[in-house]
């Protein structure tokens, strides 16, 4: 095969080739045969014919979070979707139609002047196609859902080259499976997802120190069991680095840190959302002296900034789960498991996270009341204890994953069950016979 065979596609050592590949998870190697960057619907059906006709595998990068979440790259081909398409927001039908490879860090001021917000997750940097069909878990959550369920209709380009609506009315066997499916259907280069009115959110941080951990964690889990749909918290044991930015209470500390939101979707909600926080503080603050509290009224385009994800490319490596909730004497043995952890995280779910969408996809809601996810700077010792939390928290694990969550295509991964597993695959085989978006498929391991 000459070189020529595989273009638009960029070979090894060119500029192309190394914008196509650039990635966020430095850990994973991203070294396929060729790799191009799409910047039109045309550009991709022609990337896919070429895939097609060199019979090479065409796996699909956006912004590299989880590039190492499905197969190898090696002798693939890699589609990096950037089209040059402009956000468009309808305000009055609250809806946004948004190309291939913007970030949320790219459409959240276009939405949020119109008083708008849509479910992102906790940082801006995320791709917001990837985001929304892996189901997309917001500090919104709690009261609207799953991003997924957001979706009016997916744009795609499949294997045959042909260009496609999925909806709820067109092609909806093909629009079911896209949406937590766990990909490799094609390529999605539009999507059309609801928005939601947004007037300001209460977020923030409050910050406890370590030895405090065993006694806040089950008082925190007791408040998340019943709390109100309008907060949605996480609870981390954080060791950051010392990096310029950091205040001084976290900046190369090991602190306990309680961040999320509550929503206020118009001016007249904002005392009850303070009320709800209240309730979640006070008894917390009582049983130990926060260290810091920066929660305060803010822009719905300031609630990325919250959870502190890192802006640029690290070499990580992580663990997730869905789990039940922790028995109180377990607490301590698993926050302390993994001292050289960046984070130990315990996302609360339930609310409407919990609650089946009508409409909704192969992955439409989560029954779990919590999402660990354990991360790490890449290296023996982040092994070594994300080994140790899995031990600590295994009796809790439901034995399912949240794909956002799952960084490396090794790690036990399980969306659904083997029933909508069968539905899944049947719908991958009808629009994808021959493989050709094969590797680009979230592989389950239990």
């Amino acid at each position: 095969m000459t070189s020529t065979d595989n273009t638009p596609f960029n070979p090894p050592g060119t500029p192309g080739y190394a914008e196509a590949t650039a990635s966020f998870q430095l850990a994973a190697p991203v070294d396929p045969a060729g790799a191009f960057t799409a910047r039109s619907i045309d550009d991709v059906v022609r990337a896919v014919a070429v895939a097609r006709h060199v019979s090479r595998p065409l796996l699909l990068n956006t912004t590299g979070h989880a590039m190492g979440r499905t197969a190898p790259l090696t002798d693939s081909l890699v589609l990096h979707p950037l089209l040059d398409q402009p956000l468009r927001v309808d305000p009055d039908t609250r809806t946004a139609r948004v190309p291939a490879g913007k970030t949320w860090g790219d459409i959240l001021p276009e939405i949020t002047r119109y008083g708008l917000t849509a479910l992102h997750g906790s940082s801006s940097g995320v791709g917001v196609i990837g985001y929304l069909l892996g189901g997309g878990i917001s500090f919104y959550g709690r009261r609207f859902g799953l991003a997924a369920n957001s979706i009016r209709s997916l744009t795609v380009v499949l294997a045959d080259g042909d260009v496609v609506e999925a909806s709820g009315t067109h092609r909806p066997d093909l629009f079911w499976a896209l949406r937590g499916g766990g990909g490799g259907f094609g390529v999605v280069v539009e999507a059309q997802i609801d928005l939601v009115p947004m007037h300001r959110v209460l977020t923030g941080m409050t910050v406890w120190d370590p030895a405090d951990a065993a006694r806040l964690a089950p008082a925190w889990q007791t408040w998340a069991r019943d709390a109100p749909p309008e907060i949605t918290t996480s609870f981390r044991m954080l060791s950051l680095p010392p990096l310029p930015g950091l205040p001084p209470y976290l900046a190369g500390k090991r602190v306990i840190a309680l961040d999320g939101a509550v929503t206020a979707s118009a001016e007249s909600d904002l005392p009850a959302a303070q009320r709800i926080l209240d309730e979640m503080l006070s008894p917390l603050s009582a049983l130990a002296q926060p260290v810091a509290d920066t929660w305060a009224v803010a822009s719905p385009q300031a609630l990325p900034l919250t959870h502190l994800d890192p802006l640029q490319p690290v070499a990580f490596e992580s663990d997730s789960a869905l789990i039940q909730e922790i028995d109180t004497s377990d607490w301590a043995r698993a926050l302390e498991a993994g001292p050289s952890l960046t984070a130990f995280e315990l996302r609360q779910l339930g609310g409407a996270f919990a609650v089946p969408a009508s409409n909704g996809g192969a992955l439409d809601h989560l029954t779990a009341p919590l999402l660990y996810h354990g991360v790490g700077l890449a290296g023996e010792e982040t092994a070594r204890d994300l080994k140790a939390v899995r031990a600590a928290i295994q009796p809790f694990v439901t034995g399912y994953t949240a794909p956002n969550f799952v960084d490396h295509f090794t790690q036990r991964q399980r969306t659904y069950d083997d029933r909508t597993r069968v539905r899944v695959e049947r719908v991958r085989l009808a629009v994808d016979p021959t493989g050709l978006f094969a590797g680009d498929a979230a592989p389950t391991r239990d």
